[in-house]
């Protein structure tokens, strides 16, 4: 996935950089206005995050442009402004979400993987697959109308299968999208074998018509 940070305080802007670049994202930076105009009219983007005071240029000007040229860039607002109307205009002038000054960059980890899964699933946030439905939003699995209890790390797993069904996905993909920076302190990845195993467990016990299978020494597929 490739991402544009478009940030003029640069202690900010490195950061996001160096975090956003562990997470496996392809990331580009741009310093001011005009820089980023230049850029967004050169290259798509899988999201975009805005800081709406830039230098030289209202940030706002700018999603403006990206909408009128049709552009299908996810945008992020990042912003020092709290005020609901200025939240607002960013949202009617097409941007994805907003996120106020000063965050956690965990927390706008998952705000990117956040809106990239809204447009891998097409906007949808329920997704049904044969007998079973996953609620993002919720954060709830039903299978044959029954709620199934899966804790945090599983119901992970399970949404980045489902945004990547029928498709290999390596153990070591997996692993940084879900678990992030902690994978450096990793020695094995005997923690995904054990969350797979129960996930894997509850959808057999329960009767899911679809199946997660292991791909010996490369990583898994769900099949459906």
């Amino acid at each position: 996935m490739k991402l544009l940070i478009i940030e003029d305080e640069q202690g900010l802007r490195d950061n996001i950089v160096q975090f956003l670049s562990k997470e496996q994202y392809i990331v580009e930076a741009a310093v001011d206005f005009h820089s980023a105009m230049e850029k967004v009219s050169l290259y798509d983007y899988d999201c975009i995050l805005l800081d709406v005071g830039l230098p030289d240029g209202d940030g706002l000007n700018l999603l403006k442009a990206l909408k009128s040229k049709r552009k299908r860039d996810n945008v992020i607002i990042i912003s020092a402004k709290d005020s609901l109307d200025d939240k607002l205009e960013g949202l009617e002038l097409g941007a994805d979400d907003y996120l106020t000054k000063p965050f956690h960059l965990a927390e706008l980890n998952a705000r990117i993987k956040a809106v990239l899964r809204r447009k891998a699933l097409g906007g949808r946030n329920v997704v049904t697959l044969n007998n079973m439905e996953l609620d993002f939003d919720g954060r709830v699995l039903t299978i044959d109308g029954i709620d199934i209890h899966l804790n945090r790390k599983e119901f992970d797993i399970l949404a980045f299968f489902v945004v990547n069904k029928n498709r290999l996905i390596h153990k070591s993909a997996l692993a940084e999208h879900v678990w992030g920076d902690h994978m450096d302190n990793a020695d094995n990845f005997d923690f995904i074998y054990s969350q797979i195993k129960n996930l894997r467990k509850k959808l057999k016990n329960y009767g899911a018509n679809l199946e997660i299978q292991a791909i010996y020494g490369v990583g898994y597929k769900l099949t459906v």
